[in-house]
């Protein structure tokens, strides 16, 4: 999978990151201060990237299981994703609750949140026979900076921003599995 794949992957995968960012930092204000910034951002892309690989791991012990159609798995997977993802967006959320997204369970539970989609995405990269670091790399990275970008300007765009951003990745996503089905079918 070339770099731009593996690009736009994480930044599909990253818009949860986003999201929760934007409403962390309206949520918490000025509260929200570099250093928690940064150890919010560092918790979400150690958390993606980590959830890449389990899913790598997990998807390469049934990878030869499943050779023949792999790429109608991989397919499956991502537009899976990216119709969740899409159908999020369009729902209606309450408001930001005040909670302290950079502390204790609030930061765990919403690391593991953020980062379930890629596990999924982690089968993916073991079904296309790809290798996995690079790409756990650039997801944890993707995460971090994008996590720190929904914090920066979280308090400028409210949640109109955080709901866009999750349409966006879930039509990235489904691209991006239509691209695995077309290669792996011709």
């Amino acid at each position: 999978m070339d770099f731009l794949a593996v690009f736009l992957i994480a930044l599909g995968l990253s818009a949860d990151c986003f999201a929760v960012s934007v409403c962390g930092s309206i949520s918490m204000g000025s509260a929200l201060d570099r250093t928690k910034a940064l150890k919010v951002a560092a918790s979400f892309g150690f958390f993606q990237a980590g959830m890449i690989l389990a899913g790598f791991l997990a998807g390469n012990t049934v990878v030869e299981l499943i050779e023949s159609f792999d790429h109608w798995l991989a397919f499956g997977l991502l537009a899976f994703i990216g119709v969740r993802m899409i159908k999020e967006s369009f729902e209606k959320e309450a408001e930001c609750e005040v909670v302290d997204i950079s502390r204790g369970k609030a930061l765990l539970s919403l690391s593991v949140a953020t980062s379930i989609d890629s596990l999924a995405a982690g089968l993916t990269f073991a079904f296309v026979e790809t290798g996995i670091l690079g790409p756990a790399a650039v997801v944890g990275l993707t995460a971090f900076v994008v996590t720190l970008i929904g914090i920066g300007i979280g308090r400028q765009v409210g949640d109109l921003a955080g709901k866009r951003a999750e349409l966006f990745g879930g039509l990235v996503l489904i691209g991006i599995g239509i691209k695995v089905l077309i290669e792996g079918l011709f």
